[in-house]
C-alpha cells in the first residue's frame, strides 16, 4: 500500500484476512503452512505464492523481537495497532477503499516515519525496528519523527537482542538504498555504536591534512553517496578507512597523517563482517578491496598490469570505482589533479584489455603441466617457476610465447638457486 501511494511498483503485496488460518486452507486447493501458529498460510495460485495473514494481536515481546504468543482478532483496527510504522499500517479493500487509522497518507506526504502509537513500545516489542526505521528513511529520502527518534536513542542499546544476521540484512538495505547518508541518523540514534562501533570511531576521527578537512566518518559518507548503489562497492566504502582512527599521527605543524592505514582497515573490516555474518566470498572481496585501495598504479602498461594482477583480473574494474569514490570525498583542491590521473589510469588499462595482454598465470602460454612434461619435477618449484616467467611477462608481454617461456623455464629450473 504504502509504495503503491508513492508511485513506486511493490515487490510484493500483504495480503490479511479475518479467516482464521484454518478457514484459509479450506478455500483454498493449494495452500502451504508457513507460520500457521503466526497467523500466516501461503496460497498457491496461478504459479504464484501468496502469503495471507489472519488479523492478529501480538502477546508480550520477551526477547525483544518476537510476540510470546498471537491472538487471532476480527478486528482489522486491532491489526493494523500491532504494525510497526504509520506508512506500513494501512490497508486497502475494493469495498472500503483506503483504511487509514494511523494517518500513514499523511506521514507519506510530510516524508516521515514514525510509529504506530507509542514509539517506545513499538520499540520495546521489537528492537530491530529501531534500524528499520532508518533504514525506511533511507529507502525513501524521509525524516524520522521526533518522538521515534528519542525512543530510538533511548532503546538503541537493545539491539544486542537482536540476531546479526537480521542486523546485517537491515543494514545492507540501508547501505544500498539512494540515501545511504542516513548512515549518519543510525549514528546520531545510538545505533551504529550498538551494531557498527568502528563507524562511530570514524565519525570521532577529525583529519587535518591536505586531502581532507571533515572527520573520517563524513569522508566515509560522502565515498558512499559517490558510488552506484552495488552493495560490494558501498560496503567497501563504509569500511575503507576503519582502520584511520588506529592508525592517526600529527606532526609538528600539526598536519594529520595516516600512513599505512589500509592494513589495519582490511583486518578490522574482516571482524565486521565475520561479526555480522556475511558470506565468506563477501568478506574476501571487500577485504582485498580495502587492503589495496590506498594503491596509486604508476602511469606506465607495466605499472597498471602489475597492478591488475596484485587486485585480480576480476577485482581491478571494482578497484577503479573505489579509487574514483574515494576521491570524491577529498578535498575539492586535489580532487581535479586525481580525477586526471585516474583518467590515464583507465585509458592505459583500456589499452592493456585491447591489446590482450597476459594478466594472470592463467593467461600464459604455459601451464604447470608443460613445464612437468619439459621434465621439470612436480613440486612447488613449478609454481614459482610460473611466477618467474609471470614477472617476465609482465614486464615485456611479447614474452609470452610457448617456446620462448618453456627455455625460460628450464633455464631457471637450472639455476636452482634462484628459486
Amino acid at each position: 500500500m504504502r509504495d503503491s501511494l508513492i508511485g513506486i511498483t511493490p515487490g510484493d503485496w500483504d495480503i490479511t484476512t479475518s479467516a482464521t488460518p484454518r478457514q484459509i486452507c479450506g478455500l483454498f486447493e493449494r495452500t502451504i503452512e508457513t507460520g500457521i501458529e503466526h497467523g500466516t498460510v501461503t496460497v498457491r495460485m496461478d504459479g504464484e505464492s501468496l502469503e495471507v495473514t489472519t488479523y492478529r494481536i501480538d502477546g508480550s515481546y520477551e526477547d525483544h523481537r518476537h510476540p510470546d504468543q498471537v491472538r487471532f482478532t476480527s478486528s482489522l483496527e486491532e491489526d493494523l495497532k500491532r504494525r510497526d510504522f504509520t506508512i506500513n499500517a494501512m490497508a486497502y479493500s475494493d469495498r472500503d477503499g483506503l483504511i487509514d487509522l494511523f494517518h500513514g497518507r499523511e506521514d507519506l506526504a510530510n516524508g516521515v516515519v514514525r510509529c504506530v502509537g507509542s514509539a517506545r513500545d513499538r520499540f520495546t516489542e521489537d528492537a530491530l525496528r529501531i534500524v528499520r526505521a532508518v533504514r525506511f528513511c533511507a529507502k525513501l529520502g524521509f525524516g524520522l519523527d521526533p518522538e521515534t527518534k528519542e525512543a530510538a536513542k533511548m532503546l538503541a542499546p537493545s539491539l544486542t537482542y537482536v540476531s546479526a544476521e537480521r542486523i546485517r540484512m537491515e543494514l545492507e538495505k540501508l547501505v544500498v538504498s539512494p540515501h545511504p547518508e542516513m548512515i549518519r541518523l543510525a549514528w546520531e540514534c545510538g545505533i551504529t555504536s550498538v551494531i557498527l562501533p568502528e563507524f562511530d570511531r570514524m565519525m570521532e576521527a577529525v583529519q587535518n591534512n591536505a586531502h581532507h578537512r571533515i572527520t573520517v566518518g563524513e569522508h566515509t559518507i560522502r565515498t558512499m553517496c559517490a558510488c552506484e548503489p552495488d552493495r560490494i562497492l558501498r560496503l567497501t566504502m563504509l569500511l575503507h578507512d576503519s582502520g584511520k582512527p588506529v592508525c592517526q599521527t600529527i606532526d609538528e605543524n600539526g598536519v594529520y597523517h595516516y600512513h599505512g592505514h589500509a592494513a589495519p582497515g582490511a583486518e578490522i573490516a574482516q571482524k565486521v563482517l565475520e561479526r555480522l555474518k556475511f558470506d565468506k566470498a563477501t568478506e574476501r572481496t571487500i577485504v582485498r578491496l580495502i587492503r589495496n585501495h590506498s594503491l596509486y598504479p604508476e602511469l606506465s602498461e607495466e605499472g597498471v598490469r602489475r597492478a591488475v594482477v596484485q587486485l585480480g583480473e576480476d577485482l581491478f574494474p571494482v578497484f577503479l570505482k573505489v579509487k574514483r569514490a574515494d576521491i570524491s570525498g577529498q578535498n575539492p583542491e586535489v580532487r581535479e589533479k586525481k580525477f586526471l590521473y585516474m583518467d590515464q589510469v583507465e585509458e592505459i588499462y583500456r589499452r592493456i584489455l585491447d591489446r590482450g595482454d597476459c594478466l594472470s598465470l592463467r593467461g600464459l602460454k604455459v601451464s604447470g603441466d608443460d613445464l612437468i612434461g619439459a621434465g621439470i619435477p612436480r613440486g612447488k618449484q613449478v609454481g614459482r617457476i610460473l611466477n618467474l616467467l609471470l614477472d617476465e611477462v609482465l614486464t615485456d608481454p611479447a614474452k609470452n610465447e610457448r617456446g620462448a617461456l618453456l627455455r625460460r623455464a628450464m633455464h631457471f629450473y637450472g639455476c636452482a638457486s634462484d628459486l
